[in-house]
């Protein structure tokens, strides 16, 4: 059996949080992107050139925020890697729970605090997910998928290798998904505002849950 953290149905419900949350901030929060920090990055450059030091300022909080959350992994994994009862990935979910529901109650006079949450969380997320089927996948943006797809289809169609057609149509599926929680993002900003980053504990509950089903489907085939 593969770990659940590198299957498809896992990278598929995580894609559709890292979409959700990157339209929620960006429609609900100030126009910031939790996920591809390369926009905010620009951004962060513009306004400085601009001397908009107030602006500039609100889009280095949540690239800071990525960073942390990239070392919060980091020694969460390092910490309990050998933990038993439970995954050291489904700590990082539970956190992004944990948080998410945290991020519905703040005011919009706190969209800096919730962007640094969202951000955080998004850097957790991608960090600790980084793999489907041995392949690098993101589950928070999509540059890389798109480049990783595309390069995988070309050498589809070169070789006939259906190997290499199955890996392309798992990373468009990745985006796919991803694009498919964006739209909901969109829908749930529309309708329910601030509150509506609850809609993203739905797949992120799931993906928690079903790494529980695998430790126990794991447990049954040892015991055989």
């Amino acid at each position: 059996m593969g770990q659940t953290s590198e299957s498809f149905r896992l990278g598929a419900l995580l894609a559709i949080a890292g979409g959700f949350l990157d339209a929620y901030t960006y429609l609900v929060r100030g126009g910031v992107f939790a996920n591809a920090q390369t926009g905010n990055i620009v951004l962060l450059g513009v306004r400085m050139i601009q001397g908009q030091w107030a602006l500039a300022l609100h889009y280095l909080i949540p690239i800071l925020a990525f960073a942390g959350g990239v070392v919060v992994a980091d020694l969460v994994k390092y910490r309990f890697r050998h933990a038993s009862g439970i995954h050291w990935r489904q700590m990082t979910v539970g956190l992004e729970l944990i948080l998410l529901a945290g991020v519905a109650f703040l005011p919009s006079q706190m969209d800096n605090l919730a962007n640094i949450a969202v951000s955080f969380v998004c850097a957790v997320q991608v960090e600790s997910f980084r793999k489907v089927h041995g392949n690098a996948f993101a589950t928070t943006m999509c540059t890389g998928n798109l480049r990783s797809g595309t390069e995988r289809m070309l050498q589809y169609l070169r070789t006939g290798d259906r190997d290499h057609g199955r890996r392309a149509a798992q990373y468009y599926g990745i985006i796919l998904f991803f694009v498919a929680g964006a739209a909901v993002g969109a829908l749930c900003a529309d309708c329910m505002g601030q509150k509506g980053v609850l809609i993203s504990l739905v797949p992120l509950g799931c993906a928690f849950l079903m790494m529980f089903e695998w430790k126990t489907l794991a447990g049954k085939k040892k015991s055989v």
